[in-house]
């Protein structure tokens, strides 16, 4: 993604709000275009401002940060990234979270490096927010269930390209591993999206555990 990426944060501490946009706004390529008090609200700040990323607070009056992402998610075609901010990172609240269609999480207390490195990544998405942490989450929540029946439409190297972004990797990261071009891990990520009928590599990674295709170690 080039140019400035425009942000939304949802949060119902005013000073959450305020200390959140203080920070990304001292940032050249980052700009808050729109802020939320409640779930509601925030789903309809986000359709009248239509940011790139959203910092979704999990629990909101109203409604809760999932249902916000899940009706954000279900009303826009072009739907922004969103990250659920959390307290606690071992919240089942994250994992639904994530099911429902957030890119990823922030802790509360994080950094504000790792605040401004977190939208930065979600807003390019080549890469896992915290991939230790997802995979800790996906392997702790999901259930052993039947293969899904697009494990069986991967190609050999869509399955590679999968397993390697469950580790976190990059696409650039990846195909050093493969041996190829960035624009074919590039081309093969696209496809593991399309066949597991996923949005993003967040999702394609629950997806992964969730059809047992990867299993917990």
């Amino acid at each position: 993604m080039s140019g400035t990426v425009r942000v939304v944060v949802a949060d119902d501490e005013r000073m959450v709000r305020t200390a959140l946009r203080v920070i990304l706004d001292a940032e050249p390529d980052l700009e808050v275009v729109g802020e939320a008090t409640t779930g509601a609200e925030a789903v309809s700040v986000v359709r009248d401002r239509l940011p790139d990323v959203v910092l979704m607070d999990v629990r909101m009056p109203e409604i809760d940060g999932i249902r916000a992402t899940e009706q954000i998610l279900a009303t826009l075609s072009a739907p922004p990234r969103i990250v659920v901010v959390t307290t606690f990172e071992n919240d089942s609240y994250v994992y639904d979270a994530l099911r429902a269609g957030a890119s990823g999480f922030l802790l509360k207390r994080a950094a504000a490096e790792e605040l401004i490195q977190a939208v930065r990544l979600v807003a390019r998405s080549d890469s896992l927010l915290f991939p230790a942490k997802v995979r800790e989450l996906a392997a702790r929540h999901s259930s052993a269930r039947a293969a899904a029946p697009w494990t069986a439409r991967l190609t050999e190297r869509e399955a590679e390209v999968l397993r390697l972004m469950t580790t976190g990797l990059t696409n650039a990261e990846i195909a050093g591993r493969m041996g190829v071009g960035p624009a074919t891990v590039k081309t093969h990520v696209a496809s593991v999206l399309a066949k597991t009928g996923t949005r993003d590599r967040t999702q394609a990674v629950i997806a992964a555990y969730e059809s047992g295709f990867v299993r917990p170690r």
